[in-house]
């Protein structure tokens, strides 16, 4: 079992910035590829940035490609996703996800998901 909580989230004017983390615990964190999913409401659950274990490859999705940049810490077990340049269309409650595999980039080949934190961005 891997345990994932995530922290960061709240309420930013848009043009703002958030960095959202995630802590995992509970199995090898280098042994997982790590992602980003958001959920607005009455929508589904959409795919957002997706590392690799080592780290070495990201990939985003179009939407928030050069805005948003998701890192790890192998050694703090932990998942970053910097948001930068936020637009109302951003709001939603932000998933982290683990995928044990190398690299993962679809919502059905990830294996733990956390409980989700809330972005809200006003314009």
């Amino acid at each position: 079992q891997v345990q994932l909580v995530e922290s960061g989230g709240g309420w930013v004017q848009a043009g703002g910035s958030l960095r959202l983390s995630c802590a995992a615990s509970g199995r090898t964190f280098r042994d997982y590829a790590m992602g980003w999913f958001r959920q607005a409401p009455g929508k589904e659950r959409n795919f957002v940035a997706t590392i690799s274990r080592s780290g070495a490859s990201t990939y985003y999705a179009d939407s928030v490609k050069g805005r948003f940049t998701i890192s790890r810490d192998n050694a703090k077990n932990t998942v970053y996703l910097q948001m930068n340049s936020l637009k109302p269309e951003d709001t939603a409650v932000y998933y982290c996800a683990a995928a044990y595999r190398a690299w993962a980039m679809h919502l059905n080949e990830y294996d733990y998901w956390g409980q989700g934190t809330q972005v809200t961005v006003s314009s």
